[in-house]
């Protein structure tokens, strides 16, 4: 058949218009076939094709503009062009198509709307027999569940504007449908028609497209013609959707049946619970491995050892065959019993324990479910990340630790052990197939999960890590995407004034940009098999990363990047003249050592310092970084002055050019500026401000959109983003232009105007909550400073007595309720909170609520439900005033 493509597009001198024909393959990828178009001068362009009929099928194609034969941008690639060949007996198509940027409703195309919220059934066109064929494709995401689309017109053969007679369309693609017209029908070769929305329930008024009828002029067509026009959006009078949603880690989860640990059975417990209150999101924090010591520092979910690997303390052992050995169960179901009943996790032993009743099982069950169709399948599609890791997994175990610099051997993965590793029949493979075996359930299970959420309507909404542990395997595997001799964190903050060190390497973004950003690509379609949301941790690091030196603990001497360092001249250029030694050393005075050690300055001198001249001292070779100090085992106090000595400097050296430098961040509360001159701070905070929010706004939105644009388009997930901290102006730029959610407190406001922010002007794409895993519950917070609280009560709540203490449930239903009427899409708001509004039910101790303190970078994450899911599910009042009060906030 014959093909002829046609598109409206204004180009510039040297652009051209390239159609990409889309075509599946075996192992799931798409193969690419350019064609480059042509044009008569105007501004449509043409290609005219011949292709292979097969039935059944259809194409998937996107247009693109090049330059010099270099792509320099194309259509949104979420939801492409699709054009199928089987319901008509077409010899010539001739197809009108349009542009397609990213729509500002482009969530709705989104698996958390198509597959959870407003589901319905896609189908291609049936088979007919039109001799001359008019094809209608429309898009219109806003149909809800139990609606379909139809179109109406003036024409006998359309109807006649009676719309009980409308033609039914078909959603062949998500969001867009397709009518085929029989051209013969017609009585004249002009049609004047609208799109009109019917429902399911017969008796329901359809509803009718806004704006004025439709109108097509038809071309001379004869028999074999099949015409193809793809018109613009249908909108209707529909308001947008808003959901409500609960945050909880799946480790703080508590059933009757669960191992001391939230498990994904639990999992589908609380999906049940979300389900029950209206509620349409359920969030979670990450679920990789995090498996390094095997001790209660892994229980840090941020610093997985695999992008890929689920961590085995969420596996469902319940949901697994019994073990045969009544002995063993018996003993098990004791242990069970005991950690269950703890109000906090205990990590170490509640992990033991699930690793010995797996291995138990593996040596019960491991030879037939290897041996099954369903782990072939499974191994066949994990098999580039999982033999890795379960080699790492076993090396660490073999040598006592993971960090694989240590080991006699394999200091990085062998691809040619991957052989050894994928045959059955081989001592490695052995070695390693109890991790296969782990993970293949895990998987299964997190699956089912999600499949049961989306039966339920529920969204299940996951969270990506900014960062991977950098003994973990991913490193191991694949050292190139990666800076080992840096560590990234975040600069100082409301969380910490130190900043934060998480001891994360950062990302060779030059390196991962060479394929495409494989590693992110592939990483987001393996959440895509779990989640239908995310949640983008930290989106500011895909803009410019805190990347602080490797003999650093906190994160003071950390610089951004990329960033545009400062040369000399441009640092004096600012009125500021250059002293090397002044500015780049750290700044250690006679005066500054007795304010900061008092009667113990004597001391510090004597053993940590060489003094140079005058009243100017110099850190010994010993003890001259934060790493060496920490190595010291001193007290606190002491420990943490010598931190504060060797970060007072006014600049630090750029990580990649030793001729350019960054004024060192919050520099102003040390004692090397305080010794400045007026003239010299007024010279600093110029350069300061202008550095920190202005010089790099426009490179870091080059940068962003250098990667962030291949992630968000890589699968249908909802796409959401922690913009929160120290925020440049070009992180709102690009969260608008990929249209990805961004987060909302108020207590956090991205206004600096405002003291808390005005959630009525939240923006609609947008998450609004009340706090994170990172922050006090509202208990906490309304407790920690009385004088902040009292100002929130008054101004924000309009309330003129003193603010009551602690919160009473009745307020802090009045809070909640006011977050849920905002106008923002998703307002999820943590377990904990959800519970303040009920003071019978709320735990007694505010404070044993804390998920996680940013400042402590050894905190143990233990916070499980006081309640278990089975207790919750039957309060009914409190169940009942959580529909209410997403019913009245106007929210689904």
């Amino acid at each position: 058949m014959n093909l002829h493509f046609n598109i409206d597009y204004r180009t510039v001198f040297g652009e051209e218009l390239v159609l990409n024909l889309m075509t599946p393959e075996a192992n799931g990828d798409r193969k690419v076939s350019k064609y480059r178009m042509r044009t008569e001068g105007n501004d449509r362009w043409m290609c005219d094709l011949r292709y292979e009929f097969q039935a059944g099928t259809y194409i998937d194609y996107y247009y693109a503009v090049e330059r010099d034969g270099v792509e320099e941008r194309h259509e949104w690639l979420v939801a492409a062009h699709r054009l199928e060949f089987d319901s008509v007996k077409g010899i010539n198509y001739t197809i009108y198509d349009h542009w397609i940027d990213a729509p500002e409703d482009s969530y709705l195309y989104s698996s958390a709307f198509t597959d959870c919220i407003a589901t319905h059934e896609q189908s291609l066109c049936p088979k007919i027999g039109y001799p001359i064929c008019i094809r209608l494709k429309v898009r219109a995401p806003q149909l809800r569940t139990g609606e379909r689309l139809a179109v109406v017109g003036e024409d006998y053969a359309l109807g006649s504007w009676e719309a009980k007679r409308a033609i039914s369309m078909y959603e062949h693609n998500y969001n867009e449908w397709v009518v085929n017209i029989d051209a013969t029908k017609l009585a004249r070769p002009f049609m004047e028609f609208k799109f009109v929305v019917l429902d399911e329930e017969v008796d329901v008024t359809p509803l009718w497209e806004d704006g004025a009828n439709r109108t097509i002029v038809l071309p001379p067509l004869e028999t074999g013609d099949v015409v193809v026009y793809e018109l613009s959006q249908a909108v209707f009078p529909i308001h947008p959707m808003k959901c409500a949603g609960t945050l909880v880690p799946v480790f703080s989860l508590r059933s009757e049946s669960s191992f001391g640990v939230g498990d994904f059975g639990d999992l589908r417990k609380m999906i049940d619970w979300v389900a029950l209150t209206r509620q349409r999101v359920l969030q979670i924090l990450p679920i990789n491995d995090t498996t390094i010591t095997h001790t209660w520092t892994d229980s840090y979910p941020y610093s997985c050892i695999s992008i890929f690997a689920l961590h085995p303390q969420y596996t469902d052992l319940n949901a697994l065959p019994q073990l045969k050995d009544e002995a063993a169960r018996e003993k098990y179901e004791q242990l069970r019993a005991e950690l269950n009943a703890l109000p906090q996790i205990d990590y170490e032993r509640v992990n033991n324990a699930k690793n010995e009743y797996l291995r138990l099982l593996f040596e019960q069950e491991g030879k037939k479910t290897l041996s099954s169709a369903a782990f072939k399948a499974f191994f066949a599609e994990a098999r580039q990340w999982l033999a890795p890791y379960a080699q790492y997994c076993h090396l660490r175990d073999t040598y006592g630790t993971a960090d694989y610099t240590q080991w006699p051997d394999h200091n990085v993965f062998d691809e040619a052990d991957r052989t050894a590793l994928e045959s059955p029949r081989t001592k490695l493979y052995k070695d390693v197939s109890y991790f296969y075996f782990v993970q293949f359930i895990l998987n299964n299970q997190m699956q089912a999960a999600h499949q049961y959420a989306r039966q339920k309507g529920v969204i299940l909404k996951g969270d990506i890590p900014i960062g991977v542990n950098r003994f973990g395997c991913d490193a191991w595997q694949e050292p190139r995407y990666f800076n080992l001799n840096g560590q990234a964190g975040a600069p100082p903050d409301d969380f910490s004034a130190n900043g934060q060190n998480w001891g994360f390497p950062t990302y060779n973004w030059d390196e991962m940009l060479k394929d495409g950003c494989r590693w992110w690509v592939r990483r987001f379609a393996n959440m895509a098999k779990f989640f239908d949301a995310y949640r983008i941790d930290h989106v500011l690091g895909f803009f410019r990363i805190w990347e602080i030196p490797v003999d650093s603990v906190h994160g003071l001497l950390g610089q951004f990047q990329p960033a545009l360092g400062m040369t000399r001249e441009e640092i004096e250029a600012y009125g500021l003249p250059w002293e090397e030694q002044l500015f780049l050393e750290p700044y250690i005075r006679d005066w500054v050592l007795d304010r900061m050690f008092g009667e113990k300055a004597q001391y510090v001198k004597d053993n940590f310092l060489v003094h140079q001249h005058d009243d100017v001292w110099k850190m010994k070779p010993e003890f001259d970084t934060q790493r060496k100090i920490e190595a010291c085992g001193l007290e606190e106090n002491l420990r943490d002055g010598l931190y504060a000595l060797i970060s007072d400097v006014l600049f630090v050296r750029d990580h990649k050019d030793a001729n350019k430098f960054h004024p060192r961040i919050s520099v102003q509360f040390d004692f090397i500026y305080e010794s400045l001159s007026d003239s010299k701070k007024y010279a600093f905070n110029r350069l300061y401000n202008d550095y920190y929010y202005r010089r790099n706004n426009q490179f870091w939105y080059r940068e962003a959109m250098k990667k962030l644009p291949r992630l968000v388009q890589a699968t249908r997930m909802l796409v959401c983003a922690e913009d929160l901290g120290m925020v440049p102006d070009c992180v709102p730029w690009v969260m608008n232009e990929l249209r990805i959610l961004s987060l909302e407190l108020q207590s956090m406001p991205k206004d600096p105007s405002c003291k808390f922010g005005h959630l009525s002007r939240n923006p609609y794409r947008s998450v609004c909550t009340i706090s994170s895993h990172d922050m006090p519950t509202l208990r906490q917070w309304w407790d920690e400073d009385e004088k902040r609280t009292q100002e929130y009560y008054t101004t924000m709540l309009y309330r003129g007595d003193n603010a009551p203490h602690p919160l009473p449930g009745w307020l802090a239903r009045d809070i909640v309720s006011r977050h849920l009427t905002s106008p923002s899409m998703l307002c999820i708001l943590s377990i904990q909170d959800w519970l303040a509004i009920d003071e019978k039910l709320r735990l007694a101790d505010a404070n044993a609520e804390r998920i996680n303190i940013p400042a402590n970078p050894r905190h143990y994450w233990r916070y499980r439900m006081h309640l278990s899911i089975e207790e919750l599910m039957r309060q009914d009042a409190f169940n009942e005033g959580i529909r209410e009060l997403i019913m009245h906030s106007g929210r689904k």
